[in-house]
């Protein structure tokens, strides 16, 4: 049996994470890893006390018909990403790595293309993580540097992402 790569075993524990998700349209999971152990955990849900959206059985977001990528500001949910960074202390994410892994809530499928929205990379900017990993099949992921999304501006260009 051949042991698997370390990116890919934190993309795995990401992939577990994002199925205690709640949301009814993509469920995602995000590991903080500094220093070869894990930082924290975060998944999509609602606020602590809030009903989340799969108890609710709707999403607002999907009832509007509302492109992936927009209108965030009506979603009940905290991204994963946010959730990991609120439960670590900076010093623990000071040049560290996350980990991101989304799923498609109706099929399990990888979502295609994913990335973080523009308020979770800055979050990550502020956190002082340095590098993301977004897996984008079983074994394939892509490795950016948060360097790039400081010079690469995207709230100067309107480009949205997640």
């Amino acid at each position: 049996m051949e042991r698997r790569d370390k990116n890919n075993y934190y993309l795995d524990l990401a992939e577990v994470v994002s199925k205690r998700g709640t949301c009814l349209r993509r469920l995602y999971g995000a590991v903080i890893v500094k220093n070869d152990e894990v930082v924290s955990t975060g998944y999509v849900g609602a606020p602590r006390g809030r009903q989340n959206c799969n108890d609710l059985g709707v999403c607002i977001r999907q009832q509007m018909n509302i492109p992936r990528g927009q209108r965030y500001e009506l979603c009940r949910s905290v991204h994963a990403e946010a959730n990991a960074i609120i439960s670590a202390a900076r010093r623990d994410m000071l040049g560290a790595s996350l980990y991101l892994c989304g799923l498609e809530a109706t099929t399990g499928e990888y979502v295609v293309n994913s990335c973080c929205c523009s308020m979770c990379k800055r979050m990550i900017i502020n956190a002082g993580i340095k590098t993301v990993y977004i897996r984008d099949s079983e074994n394939d992921y892509r490795v950016i540097d948060v360097e790039n999304w400081i010079i690469d501006d995207d709230s100067l260009s309107g480009q949205l992402g997640y």
